[in-house]
């Protein structure tokens, strides 16, 4: 039995101009000049309001005398539908122990290897290489637990027995397996505190990169937060070496350079990391509402997921969760306090004004 659509023929006109893909399902319209019915996101030139006419479905449409449109084949299945299903199947693939090639799984599931590979990303928002390494370090960081031996637990997540891929692995945690397998407890992280625009900041790196920058009211609560995110790592104070990096990042914060050429040390799932990528593509003096973030990453239902990753950042600026605000433009909660979001705010406009 159908669901009543939420749509009325205003809604629907408005729909068809902006070729709405949401309203894919919901309706389809029909030109009486051309005979034709079509999706409401069909990229063909509109017809004139006065020929337009709406139908439940595909059904009621051809009942009326009209034939679908080759080119959005609102007769059949949803084409975004029909992607998701293609990268489910390429996904289940990826969950193997054998590594396929990108032309392996653009034959297994039926589409050239260069529109396979834009089409798994669309979905994703990741490669089908990262995918699975995204797959395989989730697998590991559960398996590392209960197996035997580290390598025991590399080759159940899927990890070939090479040194190569072991490299991975370790990649794909932030720190050696033998250190997971462990709580990270000698894993080495350098820190300094230093004052910025924003007020004190502490500033952290692993041998990977910049793995926390954390303003705050006071050094205290500031080594309090360090502790929290790393609390088996041997956390200590950075050398005279240490300064001329964290120079850079307190510029950042400052306000005087909008990038750091600094390696960064991102640690996160999949889902975060993807979430992290989108935010760094927003443009200085810009904002997006979580739900255009989770559309961005062809999420649309994962707002809170958004809100949980944006909360999650652990890289103040350099990952840009400041400039993520209520679908109102209200601004919302800031892990570092809404008054210094407003702060950045306000400036990065002033500065792109």
């Amino acid at each position: 039995m159908k669901t009543k659509s939420p749509f009325n023929d205003e809604s629907r006109w408005q729909a068809v101009l902006d070729r709405d893909q949401t309203a894919d399902g919901q309706f389809v319209f029909a030109v009486q000049t051309t005979g034709i019915y079509c999706r409401p996101s069909c990229r063909a030139r509109h017809a004139l309001r006065q020929n337009v006419r709406f139908y439940v479905d595909a059904d009621a449409a051809e009942n009326a005398g009209f034939r679908a449109c080759k080119r959005c084949q609102p007769d059949k299945a949803d084409p975004q539908q029909q992607r998701t299903h293609k990268v489910a199947a390429a996904c289940r693939l990826l969950e193997q122990e054998r590594t396929l090639t990108l032309d392996e799984l653009a034959r297994e599931v039926g589409v050239s290897a260069y529109h396979f590979h834009r089409m798994f990303k669309s979905v994703t928002g990741m490669t089908p290489k990262a995918w699975q390494q995204a797959w395989r370090a989730r697998r590991l960081r559960e398996t590392l637990a209960s197996s035997d031996s580290v390598t025991d637990a590399v080759l159940a997540a899927g990890f070939p027995a090479s040194s190569s891929y072991y490299r991975k692995a370790d990649s794909s945690l932030g720190m050696t397996a033998k250190q997971y397998r462990r709580g990270g407890d000698d894993l080495p992280v350098r820190f300094t505190l230093a004052s910025c625009s924003l007020g004190r900041c502490l500033v952290a790196a692993s041998s990977r990169g910049i793995c926390a920058v954390l303003p705050g009211d006071n050094d205290e609560t500031l080594l309090r937060e360090l502790e929290q995110i790393f609390p088996h790592a041997q956390r200590e104070k950075a050398d005279q070496a240490f300064s001329q990096l964290v120079a850079e990042v307190i510029a950042v914060l400052d306000g005087k350079h909008s990038t750091v050429q600094l390696p960064l040390d991102i640690r996160g799932t999949a889902f975060q990391q993807q979430v992290w990528q989108a935010l760094r593509d927003i443009p200085t003096g810009e904002t997006r509402s979580y739900q255009q973030v989770a559309q961005s990453i062809n999420k649309p239902k994962a707002v809170r997921a958004v809100a949980s990753a944006c909360a999650a950042n652990k890289l103040a600026l350099l990952i840009p969760c400041h400039r993520v605000v209520r679908q109102s433009g209200a601004l919302s909660g800031y892990r570092w306090g809404e008054a210094r979001k407003a702060q950045l705010l306000r400036r990065e406009t002033k500065q792109e004004g």
